[in-house]
């Protein structure tokens, strides 16, 4: 199982096991992580599971979709250039070892 890693503003952080059948935000929901509401459940559109990949890790995901870059514009944290909703990143066993950052707001 992949592991994931989601660092918090506090410079807290959690691992966490991600299946290989589900989502990165939904691997986050199951585990309880602050900050990652996907109120949408995962349909990219409501920006509540936006995330900040590590700079060096993007290049192990898929480029971003034009709906996934539109909702990016919406989020209430800003956005950066390596901003990604979670939602859209089905994991893969490439994302073992994956760090993301969860912004203060969404």
């Amino acid at each position: 199982m992949p592991k994931i890693t989601f660092s918090q503003s506090d410079g807290s952080s959690i691992t966490v096991d991600a299946s290989l059948d589900q989502s990165v935000m939904q691997a986050a929901v199951a585990a309880g992580i602050d900050g990652i509401l996907a109120e949408c459940g995962g349909n990219a559109m409501c920006s509540t599971c936006h995330v900040y990949v590590e700079p060096e890790q993007l290049g192990l995901l898929a480029d971003l979709s034009a709906e996934e870059d539109d909702m990016l514009d919406c989020a209430e944290a800003e956005r950066r250039s390596n901003s990604r909703l979670a939602c859209q990143l089905p994991v893969t066993t490439d994302l073992d070892g994956l760090r993301l950052e969860v912004p203060d707001a969404f």
